[in-house]
Order: C-alpha cells, then sequence, then structure tokens
C-alpha cells in the first residue's frame, strides 16, 4: 500500500480537510478522496470516522464543501472520510450519456456486467479498500466506524450498512434512494451494472435487505417533503413499512417545506453527527 497524493490541505475549525488521490486496486486506477482530521486528531489521538457517500454527479468534494459539517465534526471528535462516487479514468461507451449513470453515478455496488465490471466496484472500495487505506495512512480508528449518505449516496449507505454490518457501528441518510429495484435510477443503473437477474438487484435494495437482515442500531433516515424526486426515485415509505415488519429500528423523520439539496442538508447534518458520535465515541 502506497501512500496516497496529497492534493490539498487546509486548517479549518482547528482540524484539518484534505483531498488526496491513490491508485485504486478495486476501481482499476486512480481515485480521489478527502479526509477531516478533527483538533484532536491533528494531535495524533486516533478518531472514529463517519464515512460520508455523496449522490449522482458529485465528488470526493462536494460533501466536505458543501454539507456545512465540519464544525460539528471538530467539536464532536469525529473523522469524515468521503469518496468520489464513480471511477474516472477508466471509460466506456455511454459513461457520459445521462447524468444518472456512468461517471459520477456507479451506484456503491461492484458490478457484475462488461465492462463496468472491470471497474466499477465501489462497494469494495468504500467497504475495504478506503478504509484501509485511511485507517493506515491517517489516525482514523479501525474499529469505530459509521456510513452516512445523501440521495443515491444514502442507498449507498444504507445497503452497505445492512450487507456489512459487521463493519459499521451507526448509520444515517439524507433523502435516501430506499427501493433501487422499484424506481427509474435504480432500473437504469442496475439492469446495466448487474444485468437482467432481478434476484441480484434485491441484494442492493434496502428495502428488501431490511426484511432479511437487520442493522444492530437506530437507522436514521431525515426527508424533506418537498424533494422533487420523493414519489418518483425515493419512496421513503416503503422502507419505513419493511422496516416495521422486520421489527428494524428506524427513526424517519419527514422534514416539511425542505427538499433534496445541501441547504436541506445543512439544516440536519449536525443532528446527524451527534446520532452517529452516540454509537462511536
Amino acid at each position: 500500500m502506497t501512500d496516497p497524493l496529497r492534493r490539498s490541505e487546509h486548517r479549518c475549525h482547528g482540524g484539518v480537510q484534505g483531498f488526496y488521490e491513490h491508485e485504486s486496486v478495486a476501481c482499476a486506477g486512480p481515485m480521489r478522496f478527502s479526509v477531516f482530521l478533527p483538533p484532536a486528531a491533528v494531535g495524533g489521538a486516533r478518531a472514529p470516522a463517519v464515512y460520508a457517500l455523496a449522490g449522482l454527479t458529485c465528488t470526493e468534494e462536494t460533501f466536505a464543501i458543501k454539507a456545512g459539517a465540519l464544525r460539528g465534526a471538530a467539536e464532536l471528535g469525529l473523522a469524515l472520510v468521503t469518496s468520489d462516487t464513480s471511477p474516472r479514468s477508466a471509460r466506456f461507451p455511454g459513461d457520459d450519456a445521462s447524468w444518472d449513470f456512468g461517471l459520477g453515478a456507479a451506484y456503491y455496488v461492484d458490478a457484475t456486467e462488461p465492462p463496468w465490471s472491470s471497474a466499477y466496484r465501489m462497494e469494495s472500495y468504500v467497504t475495504e479498500e478506503l478504509p484501509a487505506l485511511v485507517e493506515a495512512r491517517f489516525p482514523v480508528a479501525s474499529d469505530r466506524r459509521g456510513i452516512l449518505g445523501h440521495s443515491v449516496g444514502g442507498h449507498g449507505a444504507l445497503t452497505l450498512a445492512l450487507r456489512h454490518s459487521d463493519r459499521y457501528r451507526s448509520v444515517s441518510a439524507f433523502a435516501p434512494m430506499v427501493a433501487p429495484t422499484r424506481v427509474p435510477w435504480g432500473v437504469h443503473a442496475f439492469s446495466r451494472l448487474l444485468g437482467p437477474d432481478r434476484t441480484r438487484w434485491a441484494e442492493h435494495d434496502a428495502t428488501e435487505l431490511v426484511t432479511r437482515r437487520r442493522f444492530a442500531g437506530v437507522i436514521r433516515i431525515d426527508q424533506g417533503t418537498v424533494d422533487q424526486f420523493l414519489a418518483s426515485q425515493l419512496r421513503p415509505e416503503l422502507f419505513s413499512a419493511a422496516c416495521a415488519v422486520s421489527g428494524q429500528p428506524l427513526e424517519l423523520r419527514m422534514r416539511e417545506g425542505y427538499d433534496h439539496g445541501y441547504w436541506f442538508i445543512q439544516t440536519f447534518v449536525e443532528e446527524h453527527l451527534r446520532h452517529h458520535a452516540a454509537a462511536l465515541l
């Protein structure tokens, strides 16, 4: 494992926000990520980390810059780790034909269909390769991880927490896509990344997964009531019903008047960080 390339580092709220690049095996080329270290970690103490997954079209910079989470993370003593949302160096026909698939939109699964399967292995990247790198090269604890996501990143956070519950102590999401097998974004992506077998799709659908697997802690979701994607792509009511049947503890908060964007996230991100801190600290 080689040291990552430092692209830039910035002092912020007594901690350090850094942006980095490394050669990824899972994604078959260079990948970018960011790490925010709270003041205690800058001093050398190992900090618990929340891994934050952004949504469609975003990069490793989006959550770090737009979510307004750094002050709260600094105060709570949490590291924040973000990744890019897809490989960028591996190029395939049609990977930039639409904003909701391909570059910036890899859906946090390990693709099984060619050509995507040669590089679009974001599940392995997020759950294995990136944490191993970060925890080896930064003062970040290897036994205290949470995962958070927004939109399709929320889909990633929920499914990865359910599929790898031994790796995460806490999970939360803003406006997540919870039933990709039943909405246009998911059908469009999964048919290409995972092939025609819908039983394979169900293994990456939070609403399907939670009927068979439970997360040890409470799942926290915030959803705006005027989100433009609420009825067509997100469908939180489906996940809520599945959790009720399976006995999965869920806190679903419908936020009146809020939409899908980062102003919504900025408003409630400190509550999410406190949710994670309660499990990680």
